[in-house]
């Protein structure tokens, strides 16, 4: 059985929908809401990780910068997929417009997610890079900015957690593999799994960057 989208496309899209290219590429409005999807619950999994280190933040430093680091390719690929979204739907793409908008307060509230989330990680990276001196300039703003990221990302996922899982089980559930609804799911795995990789590598290249901070065990004794 055919996707809705794939279904209202001309029998030549349609047959580009099986091509090589096609597996990685197609899938129209919903292989963009799946990949949103299953980014969206693979950042879950690594924001609860990052949770965990700033619990106990002088003893969980080093994987707190570690996994800091990797999850910004992942959420790069999470602010491009629904960036896309949104520019397809106000170009006027007859897809996208038939698929619609997300609800109006989760649009009001996207700019406030996307705009916190810069914040919190180009804080944290100026952090780690500019060394421990910088401390009293950078860690309030991180500080500052990581709560109001963490109170717009809870309603944001909070706000999207009902369609989630349908829309992971539609790729990776025991069913997926009997149904052809599955246009582009290749390119939407080795999109996340990319990102994923490109996250470690880029979190074991700045390892050698941690020692400043490590080496300063005091660091957070007046702010945790």
């Amino acid at each position: 059985m055919a996707s809705t989208d794939e279904a209202t496309l001309p029998a030549d899209s349609r047959a580009y929908s099986h091509t090589r290219s096609g597996r990685l590429t197609g899938g129209g409005t919903t292989g963009n809401e799946r990949l949103t999807a299953a980014t969206g619950a693979t950042l879950i999994v690594l924001l609860a990780v990052l949770g965990v280190t700033i619990l106990r933040i002088h003893s969980l430093l080093s994987p707190h910068l570690f996994v800091g680091m990797l999850l910004i390719p992942p959420v790069l690929l999470k602010i491009s997929s629904t960036g896309y979204r949104f520019v397809r739907y106000y170009t006027a793409n007859p897809a996208y417009r038939r698929k619609g908008p997300p609800e109006t307060a989760l649009r009001v509230l996207a700019p406030m997610v996307v705009l916190s989330t810069i914040v919190v990680f180009a804080s944290g990276v100026a952090l780690l890079f500019a060394g421990p001196s910088s401390r009293g300039a950078l860690l309030p703003i991180h500080k500052v900015s990581f709560i109001a990221w963490g109170v717009f990302t809870g309603i944001h996922v909070l706000g999207h957690l009902p369609k989630m899982r349908p829309l992971l089980r539609a790729d990776y559930g025991r069913s997926a593999a009997l149904s052809s609804d599955i246009t582009g799911r290749a390119g939407r795995t080795l999109a996340l799994s990319g990102a994923l990789v490109a996250g470690v590598v880029l979190a074991v290249l700045v390892i050698p960057d941690f020692g400043p901070w490590l080496h300063n065990s005091g660091l957070f004794d007046h702010h945790h």
